[in-house]
């Protein structure tokens, strides 16, 4: 009998081939900042509380096992992105939105019918200096970055490779 190969669409689709992605996620310090991340339990966390349509669909339809994350200080000063942590659990529906007592309940979003959706997180790195946004939009290489791109405000975005590779970089020139 012969053996069915396989599509191109299919080898995409499996997680053996599947390429890292990368992304940014915005977190005011003072509500949880990456030093809470890494004192938290195995260093992980959920990332919940986002009521954005857009940054849903990153994290209910895009956001895979291993994908890295910028991890950035928005409200602060300076906003700054501050470290490194890795995607752990895919896109789940974010149960905040189902609890009445807290800050994120959404009374529309139902359990059989989730709105909003939250992935895991684990903490990977802290820089030993925060990369400032100001920084950040001197270096000709990140001038196409979402995060510095004129109104964004979105509290999880893409990152390109050559971006996060960039950040890396600047992050070992700071030591």
């Amino acid at each position: 009998m012969p053996v069915k190969k396989k599509s191109e669409s299919e080898i995409q689709k499996s997680p053996k081939s599947q390429k890292s992605r990368y992304w940014l996620m915005k977190s005011e310090p003072d509500v949880f900042s990456i030093s809470d991340l890494e004192k938290a339990k195995n260093k992980t966390t959920h990332w919940d509380g986002v009521r954005n349509y857009q940054a849903r669909n990153f994290l209910r339809d895009e956001i895979k096992l291993k994908d890295k994350v910028l991890y950035y200080h928005s409200n602060s000063e300076p906003s700054a992105i501050v470290g490194i942590a890795e995607v752990v659990r895919e896109g789940y529906p974010d149960h905040t939105a189902f609890d009445e007592n807290d800050d994120h309940f959404d009374p529309k979003s139902k359990k059989d019918e989730p709105t909003w959706y939250m992935v895991d997180i684990k903490h990977v790195e802290t820089f030993a200096e925060p990369l400032p946004l100001s920084m950040l939009k001197e270096v000709a290489s990140l001038k196409n970055m979402v995060l510095l791109q004129k109104g964004s405000r979105l509290s999880v975005q893409p990152v390109t490779e050559e971006e996060f590779e960039t950040i890396l970089k600047l992050s070992r020139k700071r030591k």
